[in-house]
Protein backbone atom coordinates (compact mmCIF):
# COMPACT_ATOMS: atom_id res chain seq x y z
CA UNK A 1 0.00 0.00 0.00
CA UNK A 2 1.20 3.64 -0.63
CA UNK A 3 -0.11 6.71 0.67
CA UNK A 4 0.56 10.14 -0.70
CA UNK A 5 -0.83 13.74 0.94
CA UNK A 6 -1.46 15.49 -2.31
CA UNK A 7 -3.51 18.03 -0.24
CA UNK A 8 -3.19 19.94 2.82
CA UNK A 9 -5.24 23.11 2.54
CA UNK A 10 -6.96 24.81 6.37
CA UNK A 11 -9.08 21.76 7.27
CA UNK A 12 -9.64 19.66 4.09
CA UNK A 13 -6.93 16.68 3.48
CA UNK A 14 -6.57 14.13 0.36
CA UNK A 15 -4.64 11.08 0.18
CA UNK A 16 -3.81 9.41 -2.76
CA UNK A 17 -3.74 5.37 -1.57
CA UNK A 18 -2.00 2.87 -4.55
CA UNK A 19 -3.01 -0.99 -3.81
CA UNK A 20 -0.21 -2.59 -6.30
CA UNK A 21 -1.34 -5.94 -7.49
CA UNK A 22 0.77 -8.02 -6.41
CA UNK A 23 -0.56 -6.98 -2.84
CA UNK A 24 -4.33 -7.34 -3.67
CA UNK A 25 -3.28 -11.04 -5.07
CA UNK A 26 -1.50 -12.18 -1.87
CA UNK A 27 -4.70 -10.90 0.09
CA UNK A 28 -7.05 -12.15 -2.45
CA UNK A 29 -4.97 -15.46 -1.99
CA UNK A 30 -4.87 -15.58 1.65
CA UNK A 31 -8.50 -15.32 2.35
CA UNK A 32 -9.51 -17.78 -0.57
CA UNK A 33 -6.91 -20.48 1.71
CA UNK A 34 -9.02 -19.21 4.92
CA UNK A 35 -12.13 -20.59 2.76
CA UNK A 36 -10.79 -24.16 1.95
CA UNK A 37 -12.08 -25.71 5.29
CA UNK A 38 -15.35 -23.62 4.93
CA UNK A 39 -16.78 -24.52 1.95
CA UNK A 40 -18.37 -27.78 0.54
CA UNK A 41 -17.85 -28.27 -3.30
CA UNK A 42 -18.94 -31.16 -5.13
CA UNK A 43 -16.33 -33.39 -6.07
CA UNK A 44 -13.98 -32.53 -3.08
CA UNK A 45 -13.63 -33.41 0.23
CA UNK A 46 -13.81 -30.77 2.97
CA UNK A 47 -10.42 -28.85 3.23
CA UNK A 48 -9.09 -30.30 -0.37
CA UNK A 49 -10.96 -27.84 -2.63
CA UNK A 50 -7.73 -26.80 -4.53
CA UNK A 51 -7.05 -22.79 -4.29
CA UNK A 52 -7.26 -22.28 -8.16
CA UNK A 53 -11.03 -23.86 -8.01
CA UNK A 54 -11.60 -21.28 -5.35
CA UNK A 55 -10.11 -18.58 -7.46
CA UNK A 56 -12.34 -19.60 -10.51
CA UNK A 57 -15.28 -19.85 -8.56
CA UNK A 58 -15.61 -16.75 -5.73
CA UNK A 59 -12.15 -14.97 -6.98
CA UNK A 60 -14.77 -12.02 -7.91
CA UNK A 61 -16.64 -11.73 -5.31
CA UNK A 62 -14.03 -12.42 -2.22
CA UNK A 63 -11.79 -9.87 -4.46
CA UNK A 64 -14.44 -7.21 -3.63
CA UNK A 65 -14.83 -7.78 -0.40
CA UNK A 66 -10.61 -7.85 -0.65
CA UNK A 67 -10.75 -4.35 -1.63
CA UNK A 68 -13.31 -3.00 0.36
CA UNK A 69 -11.34 -4.14 3.18
CA UNK A 70 -8.17 -2.71 2.04
CA UNK A 71 -10.37 0.77 1.58
CA UNK A 72 -11.24 0.79 5.03
CA UNK A 73 -7.40 -0.57 6.33
CA UNK A 74 -5.74 2.11 4.72
CA UNK A 75 -8.33 4.97 5.74
CA UNK A 76 -7.84 3.89 9.22
CA UNK A 77 -3.97 3.98 9.31
CA UNK A 78 -3.91 7.14 7.71
CA UNK A 79 -6.03 8.69 10.09
CA UNK A 80 -4.25 6.63 13.28
CA UNK A 81 -0.38 7.34 11.47
CA UNK A 82 -1.12 11.27 10.67
CA UNK A 83 -3.30 11.46 14.16
CA UNK A 84 -6.30 12.95 12.50
CA UNK A 85 -9.77 13.66 13.98
CA UNK A 86 -12.40 13.60 11.55
CA UNK A 87 -15.59 16.07 11.30
CA UNK A 88 -17.30 13.62 9.05
CA UNK A 89 -16.63 10.12 7.36
CA UNK A 90 -13.79 10.34 4.77
CA UNK A 91 -15.17 10.34 1.33
CA UNK A 92 -13.22 7.81 -1.16
CA UNK A 93 -13.18 8.75 -4.56
CA UNK A 94 -12.73 5.95 -7.28
CA UNK A 95 -11.31 6.31 -10.51
CA UNK A 96 -13.81 7.34 -13.29
CA UNK A 97 -12.29 4.58 -15.42
CA UNK A 98 -14.05 1.78 -14.75
CA UNK A 99 -11.84 -0.26 -16.63
CA UNK A 100 -9.12 0.62 -13.80
CA UNK A 101 -12.13 -0.51 -11.05
CA UNK A 102 -12.53 -3.81 -13.23
CA UNK A 103 -9.30 -4.95 -13.77
CA UNK A 104 -8.90 -4.80 -10.01
CA UNK A 105 -12.18 -6.56 -8.49
CA UNK A 106 -10.85 -9.13 -11.43
CA UNK A 107 -8.04 -9.79 -10.25
CA UNK A 108 -5.50 -8.40 -13.51
CA UNK A 109 -4.17 -5.04 -11.91
CA UNK A 110 -3.78 -3.14 -9.05
CA UNK A 111 -5.94 -0.15 -7.95
CA UNK A 112 -5.74 3.56 -7.40
CA UNK A 113 -8.06 5.43 -5.64
CA UNK A 114 -8.37 9.20 -3.41
CA UNK A 115 -9.39 9.53 0.33
CA UNK A 116 -10.72 12.98 1.23
CA UNK A 117 -11.14 14.02 4.37
CA UNK A 118 -12.22 17.30 6.37
CA UNK A 119 -10.47 17.23 10.06
CA UNK A 120 -11.39 18.52 13.05
CA UNK A 121 -9.66 22.43 14.08
CA UNK A 122 -7.15 21.90 17.12
CA UNK A 123 -8.59 24.22 20.44
CA UNK A 124 -6.75 25.25 22.78
CA UNK A 125 -8.52 25.36 25.95
CA UNK A 126 -8.97 28.63 28.00
CA UNK A 127 -8.70 28.88 31.72
CA UNK A 128 -12.23 28.73 33.40
CA UNK A 129 -11.44 30.91 36.01
CA UNK A 130 -12.12 33.76 33.70
CA UNK A 131 -14.94 33.33 33.30
CA UNK A 132 -17.92 35.24 35.44
CA UNK A 133 -21.54 34.09 34.71
CA UNK A 134 -24.69 34.84 37.09
CA UNK A 135 -27.04 32.51 38.25
CA UNK A 136 -30.56 33.73 39.44
CA UNK A 137 -32.13 33.15 42.80
CA UNK A 138 -35.23 33.12 43.42
CA UNK A 139 -37.54 32.33 47.03
CA UNK A 140 -40.54 30.42 47.08
CA UNK A 141 -43.54 32.83 48.23
CA UNK A 142 -46.43 31.67 50.30
CA UNK A 143 -48.59 33.41 47.19
CA UNK A 144 -47.01 30.81 44.90
CA UNK A 145 -48.04 27.79 46.89
CA UNK A 146 -51.52 29.83 47.21
CA UNK A 147 -52.28 30.82 43.34
CA UNK A 148 -51.03 26.82 42.45
CA UNK A 149 -53.71 25.06 44.86
CA UNK A 150 -56.08 27.24 44.16
CA UNK A 151 -55.45 26.87 40.38
CA UNK A 152 -55.68 22.85 41.49
CA UNK A 153 -59.15 23.51 42.47
CA UNK A 154 -60.16 25.45 40.09
CA UNK A 155 -59.89 22.48 37.80
CA UNK A 156 -61.37 19.99 40.13
CA UNK A 157 -64.09 22.00 41.26
CA UNK A 158 -67.44 19.99 41.25
CA UNK A 159 -70.32 20.95 38.86
CA UNK A 160 -73.94 20.22 39.34
CA UNK A 161 -76.96 20.67 36.37
CA UNK A 162 -78.86 23.96 36.99
CA UNK A 163 -82.75 24.04 37.78
CA UNK A 164 -84.54 23.41 34.41
CA UNK A 165 -85.25 26.58 32.94
CA UNK A 166 -82.00 28.41 34.26
CA UNK A 167 -79.96 29.98 31.49
CA UNK A 168 -76.21 29.53 31.45
CA UNK A 169 -73.80 31.81 33.25
CA UNK A 170 -70.15 32.78 32.58
CA UNK A 171 -68.05 30.30 34.33
CA UNK A 172 -70.63 27.06 34.34
CA UNK A 173 -69.77 24.43 32.05
CA UNK A 174 -71.58 23.50 29.08
CA UNK A 175 -71.59 20.10 26.90
CA UNK A 176 -72.31 21.21 23.22
CA UNK A 177 -72.63 19.45 19.99
CA UNK A 178 -71.39 22.26 16.99
CA UNK A 179 -70.56 22.00 13.22
CA UNK A 180 -68.71 24.50 12.21
CA UNK A 181 -68.44 26.17 8.65
CA UNK A 182 -66.69 28.65 6.26
CA UNK A 183 -68.95 30.41 3.61
CA UNK A 184 -71.31 28.17 4.09
CA UNK A 185 -69.55 24.90 3.71
CA UNK A 186 -68.23 22.65 6.59
CA UNK A 187 -64.47 22.30 7.16
CA UNK A 188 -62.38 19.39 8.28
CA UNK A 189 -61.86 19.21 12.44
CA UNK A 190 -64.99 21.79 12.56
CA UNK A 191 -67.39 19.30 14.05
CA UNK A 192 -67.50 17.99 18.07
CA UNK A 193 -70.49 16.01 19.75
CA UNK A 194 -70.64 16.27 23.43
CA UNK A 195 -67.75 18.39 23.80
CA UNK A 196 -67.90 19.84 27.56
CA UNK A 197 -66.43 23.67 27.50
CA UNK A 198 -66.05 25.94 30.47
CA UNK A 199 -67.39 29.28 29.63
CA UNK A 200 -64.44 31.96 29.98
CA UNK A 201 -61.75 29.15 30.52
CA UNK A 202 -60.69 30.16 26.82
CA UNK A 203 -60.73 26.76 25.54
CA UNK A 204 -62.06 27.72 22.15
CA UNK A 205 -61.24 30.54 19.58
CA UNK A 206 -61.98 34.12 20.91
CA UNK A 207 -65.45 35.04 20.60
CA UNK A 208 -67.15 31.77 20.78
CA UNK A 209 -67.37 30.99 24.57
CA UNK A 210 -68.57 34.55 25.30
CA UNK A 211 -72.02 33.58 22.78
CA UNK A 212 -72.64 31.03 25.20
CA UNK A 213 -73.94 32.96 27.85
CA UNK A 214 -77.58 33.16 28.67
CA UNK A 215 -78.61 30.14 26.54
CA UNK A 216 -80.75 27.25 27.91
CA UNK A 217 -80.39 23.41 27.71
CA UNK A 218 -81.88 22.09 24.42
CA UNK A 219 -81.03 25.78 22.93
CA UNK A 220 -79.95 26.15 19.23
CA UNK A 221 -77.54 28.76 18.83
CA UNK A 222 -75.48 30.33 16.08
CA UNK A 223 -71.89 31.11 16.81
CA UNK A 224 -70.24 33.14 14.73
CA UNK A 225 -66.34 33.54 15.33
CA UNK A 226 -62.90 33.93 13.51
CA UNK A 227 -59.92 32.16 13.60
CA UNK A 228 -56.74 34.12 14.67
CA UNK A 229 -54.11 34.89 12.25
CA UNK A 230 -51.34 32.62 13.41
CA UNK A 231 -53.71 29.50 14.06
CA UNK A 232 -51.81 26.38 13.70
CA UNK A 233 -54.08 25.18 11.01
CA UNK A 234 -52.72 27.31 7.98
CA UNK A 235 -56.26 26.68 5.93
CA UNK A 236 -58.26 28.28 8.89
CA UNK A 237 -55.63 31.09 9.84
CA UNK A 238 -57.68 34.21 9.61
CA UNK A 239 -60.99 32.89 8.47
CA UNK A 240 -64.42 33.96 9.72
CA UNK A 241 -66.84 31.14 10.88
CA UNK A 242 -70.17 29.98 11.59
CA UNK A 243 -70.89 27.10 14.33
CA UNK A 244 -74.32 25.37 14.91
CA UNK A 245 -73.98 24.76 18.15
CA UNK A 246 -76.89 22.87 19.99
CA UNK A 247 -76.75 23.17 24.17
CA UNK A 248 -77.47 19.36 25.68
CA UNK A 249 -76.45 20.45 29.41
CA UNK A 250 -75.56 23.02 31.56
CA UNK A 251 -73.74 22.82 34.92
CA UNK A 252 -72.97 25.47 37.46
CA UNK A 253 -69.75 25.29 39.55
CA UNK A 254 -69.55 24.06 42.82
CA UNK A 255 -67.33 25.46 46.00
CA UNK A 256 -64.45 23.62 45.76
CA UNK A 257 -63.01 23.98 49.58
CA UNK A 258 -58.97 23.82 50.30
CA UNK A 259 -58.63 21.48 52.86
CA UNK A 260 -57.31 18.31 54.28
CA UNK A 261 -59.41 16.63 52.58
CA UNK A 262 -58.93 18.49 49.11
CA UNK A 263 -55.57 17.34 49.67
CA UNK A 264 -56.27 13.33 50.37
CA UNK A 265 -57.80 13.49 46.83
CA UNK A 266 -54.53 14.27 45.78
CA UNK A 267 -52.75 11.48 47.65
CA UNK A 268 -51.35 13.58 50.31
CA UNK A 269 -52.04 13.43 54.35
CA UNK A 270 -53.26 16.90 54.02
CA UNK A 271 -52.92 20.15 52.75
CA UNK A 272 -49.38 20.98 54.94
CA UNK A 273 -48.03 18.01 53.04
CA UNK A 274 -49.54 19.07 49.77
CA UNK A 275 -48.54 22.65 50.15
CA UNK A 276 -44.95 21.40 51.05
CA UNK A 277 -44.79 19.30 47.57
CA UNK A 278 -45.72 22.05 45.85
CA UNK A 279 -43.46 24.65 46.99
CA UNK A 280 -40.87 21.91 46.12
CA UNK A 281 -42.12 21.51 42.62
CA UNK A 282 -41.91 25.34 42.23
CA UNK A 283 -38.64 25.76 43.73
CA UNK A 284 -37.17 23.05 41.18
CA UNK A 285 -39.14 24.73 38.51
CA UNK A 286 -37.13 28.04 39.43
CA UNK A 287 -34.27 26.24 39.48
CA UNK A 288 -34.57 24.52 36.09
CA UNK A 289 -35.17 28.14 34.43
CA UNK A 290 -32.42 29.85 36.19
CA UNK A 291 -30.14 27.01 35.07
CA UNK A 292 -31.21 27.53 31.27
CA UNK A 293 -30.27 31.48 31.80
CA UNK A 294 -26.94 30.66 33.26
CA UNK A 295 -26.10 28.14 30.41
CA UNK A 296 -27.15 30.48 28.06
CA UNK A 297 -25.20 32.98 29.37
CA UNK A 298 -22.11 30.87 29.80
CA UNK A 299 -22.44 29.93 25.91
CA UNK A 300 -22.79 33.30 24.73
CA UNK A 301 -19.46 33.51 26.76
CA UNK A 302 -17.50 31.08 25.06
CA UNK A 303 -19.18 31.81 21.63
CA UNK A 304 -17.41 35.19 21.78
CA UNK A 305 -14.11 33.18 23.66
CA UNK A 306 -13.32 30.92 20.61
CA UNK A 307 -12.10 31.60 17.02
CA UNK A 308 -11.24 28.76 15.08
CA UNK A 309 -11.96 27.51 11.06
CA UNK A 310 -15.09 25.28 10.87
CA UNK A 311 -15.13 21.99 9.29
CA UNK A 312 -17.12 23.43 6.40
CA UNK A 313 -19.39 19.95 5.62
CA UNK A 314 -20.27 20.37 9.48
CA UNK A 315 -21.43 23.48 8.85
CA UNK A 316 -23.40 23.12 5.79
CA UNK A 317 -24.74 19.83 7.45
CA UNK A 318 -26.15 21.94 10.15
CA UNK A 319 -27.39 24.82 8.24
CA UNK A 320 -29.01 22.41 5.54
CA UNK A 321 -31.28 20.87 8.42
CA UNK A 322 -31.85 24.13 10.28
CA UNK A 323 -32.93 25.16 6.73
CA UNK A 324 -35.34 22.16 5.87
CA UNK A 325 -37.35 22.89 9.27
CA UNK A 326 -37.76 26.44 8.92
CA UNK A 327 -38.83 26.62 5.17
CA UNK A 328 -41.53 23.46 5.79
CA UNK A 329 -42.25 25.64 8.99
CA UNK A 330 -43.04 28.14 6.76
CA UNK A 331 -44.62 26.18 4.26
CA UNK A 332 -46.98 25.08 6.87
CA UNK A 333 -48.26 27.97 7.98
CA UNK A 334 -48.63 29.21 4.24
CA UNK A 335 -46.17 32.39 5.21
CA UNK A 336 -43.22 33.60 3.10
CA UNK A 337 -39.96 35.75 3.74
CA UNK A 338 -42.08 38.48 3.42
CA UNK A 339 -44.53 37.85 6.09
CA UNK A 340 -41.22 37.45 8.39
CA UNK A 341 -40.48 41.06 7.79
CA UNK A 342 -37.51 39.43 5.84
CA UNK A 343 -35.61 38.47 2.50
CA UNK A 344 -34.69 34.98 1.76
CA UNK A 345 -30.89 36.10 1.42
CA UNK A 346 -31.10 37.71 4.32
CA UNK A 347 -32.89 34.53 6.21
CA UNK A 348 -30.41 32.44 4.77
CA UNK A 349 -27.47 34.47 6.01
CA UNK A 350 -28.82 34.59 9.47
CA UNK A 351 -29.25 30.89 9.70
CA UNK A 352 -25.94 30.41 8.40
CA UNK A 353 -24.64 32.43 11.42
CA UNK A 354 -26.63 30.04 13.94
CA UNK A 355 -25.63 27.26 12.23
CA UNK A 356 -21.86 28.45 12.83
CA UNK A 357 -22.32 29.39 16.43
CA UNK A 358 -24.02 25.49 16.71
CA UNK A 359 -21.19 23.80 15.03
CA UNK A 360 -18.39 26.34 16.84
CA UNK A 361 -19.76 25.53 20.49
CA UNK A 362 -20.12 21.74 19.77
CA UNK A 363 -16.39 21.57 19.36
CA UNK A 364 -15.80 23.33 22.15
CA UNK A 365 -18.04 20.92 24.41
CA UNK A 366 -16.39 18.06 22.69
CA UNK A 367 -13.05 19.28 23.51
CA UNK A 368 -13.68 20.46 26.64
CA UNK A 369 -15.45 16.89 27.26
CA UNK A 370 -12.44 15.14 26.27
CA UNK A 371 -9.81 17.07 28.00
CA UNK A 372 -12.09 16.41 31.47
CA UNK A 373 -12.83 12.70 30.47
CA UNK A 374 -16.58 13.69 30.78
CA UNK A 375 -18.56 10.42 30.66
CA UNK A 376 -22.05 9.79 30.17
CA UNK A 377 -22.42 6.22 31.89
CA UNK A 378 -25.55 3.69 30.69
CA UNK A 379 -27.73 4.26 34.09
CA UNK A 380 -27.85 8.27 32.76
CA UNK A 381 -28.42 7.05 29.03
CA UNK A 382 -31.35 5.02 30.13
CA UNK A 383 -33.09 7.82 32.53
CA UNK A 384 -32.84 9.57 29.90
CA UNK A 385 -35.07 6.65 27.93
CA UNK A 386 -37.11 6.10 30.21
CA UNK A 387 -38.11 9.93 31.11
CA UNK A 388 -38.87 9.88 27.05
CA UNK A 389 -40.70 6.85 27.49
CA UNK A 390 -42.77 8.79 30.03
CA UNK A 391 -43.98 10.97 27.25
CA UNK A 392 -45.77 8.68 25.40
CA UNK A 393 -47.88 6.93 28.63
CA UNK A 394 -49.64 3.10 27.08
CA UNK A 395 -46.31 3.49 25.08
CA UNK A 396 -43.43 2.97 27.11
CA UNK A 397 -42.33 -0.53 26.01
CA UNK A 398 -42.34 0.46 22.31
CA UNK A 399 -40.69 3.98 22.86
CA UNK A 400 -38.01 1.66 24.91
CA UNK A 401 -37.34 -0.50 22.36
CA UNK A 402 -37.31 2.00 19.70
CA UNK A 403 -34.30 3.60 21.40
CA UNK A 404 -32.20 0.60 22.53
CA UNK A 405 -32.80 -0.84 18.70
CA UNK A 406 -31.16 2.68 17.46
CA UNK A 407 -27.68 3.60 17.80
CA UNK A 408 -28.39 7.02 16.65
CA UNK A 409 -31.48 7.61 18.28
CA UNK A 410 -29.72 6.82 21.55
CA UNK A 411 -27.08 9.43 20.49
CA UNK A 412 -30.16 12.00 20.50
CA UNK A 413 -30.84 10.85 24.42
CA UNK A 414 -26.61 10.91 25.21
CA UNK A 415 -25.65 14.04 23.86
CA UNK A 416 -28.04 16.44 25.63
CA UNK A 417 -26.96 14.74 28.83
CA UNK A 418 -23.32 14.78 28.30
CA UNK A 419 -23.55 18.33 27.28
CA UNK A 420 -25.12 19.22 30.59
CA UNK A 421 -22.06 17.50 32.39
CA UNK A 422 -19.59 19.71 30.10
CA UNK A 423 -21.46 22.58 31.59
CA UNK A 424 -21.55 21.63 34.81
CA UNK A 425 -17.44 20.50 35.10
CA UNK A 426 -17.03 24.51 33.40
CA UNK A 427 -19.04 26.27 36.08
CA UNK A 428 -17.34 24.13 38.66
CA UNK A 429 -14.38 25.96 37.84
CA UNK A 430 -15.90 29.83 36.47
CA UNK A 431 -16.92 33.09 38.75
CA UNK A 432 -20.88 32.41 39.20
CA UNK A 433 -22.77 34.85 40.95
CA UNK A 434 -25.97 34.86 42.62
CA UNK A 435 -28.43 37.09 42.27
CA UNK A 436 -31.59 37.52 43.57
CA UNK A 437 -34.81 38.66 41.23
CA UNK A 438 -38.08 38.29 41.00
CA UNK A 439 -40.11 35.63 39.60
CA UNK A 440 -41.25 37.76 36.93
CA UNK A 441 -37.52 38.63 36.07
CA UNK A 442 -36.53 35.16 36.54
CA UNK A 443 -39.24 33.76 33.85
CA UNK A 444 -37.93 37.05 31.39
CA UNK A 445 -35.75 34.27 29.25
CA UNK A 446 -37.11 34.78 25.80
CA UNK A 447 -36.95 32.06 23.05
CA UNK A 448 -33.34 31.51 22.46
CA UNK A 449 -32.60 28.01 23.08
CA UNK A 450 -30.25 26.27 25.49
CA UNK A 451 -26.74 24.29 24.64
CA UNK A 452 -24.83 24.09 21.67
CA UNK A 453 -28.19 24.23 19.54
CA UNK A 454 -28.65 28.10 21.04
CA UNK A 455 -30.08 30.65 18.32
CA UNK A 456 -29.85 34.35 17.80
CA UNK A 457 -32.79 36.41 19.35
CA UNK A 458 -33.68 37.15 15.78
CA UNK A 459 -34.48 34.02 14.78
CA UNK A 460 -36.65 32.91 18.18
CA UNK A 461 -39.64 31.84 15.94
CA UNK A 462 -38.15 30.44 13.20
CA UNK A 463 -36.10 27.63 13.89
CA UNK A 464 -37.34 25.63 17.09
CA UNK A 465 -35.25 22.31 16.69
CA UNK A 466 -36.26 19.33 18.74
CA UNK A 467 -32.83 19.81 20.77
CA UNK A 468 -33.95 23.00 21.79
Amino acid sequence: MQVTNTLSEGLKREFNVVLPADSLAARLTSELIGMKDKVRINGFRPGKVPVEHLRRVYGRQVMADVVQNLVNESTQKIVTDNGIKLALEPKIVFPEDQAAVEAAISGKGGLEYKIQMEILPKIEIKDFAGIAVTREVVSVDDKDVDESIARMAEQSRPFEARAEGEKSKSGDRVTIDFVGMIDGVPFEGGTGNDIPVVIGSGQFIPGFEEQLVNVGSGDTVIVSASFPAEYSAAHLAGKAATFNTIIKSIEAPGEAKIDDDFAKTFGFEGLDKLKDAIRSNIAREYEAVARRKTKRELLDVLDGQYVFELPPALVEQEFNGIWGQVTGEMQQAGKSFADEDTTEEAAREEYLGIAKRRVRLGLVLAEVGESAKVEVTEDEVSRGVMDRARQFPGQEKMVWDFYRQNPQALAEIRAPIFEDKVVDHILGAAKVTEKKVTREDLMKEGDEADGANAKSKSSKSKAKSKKD
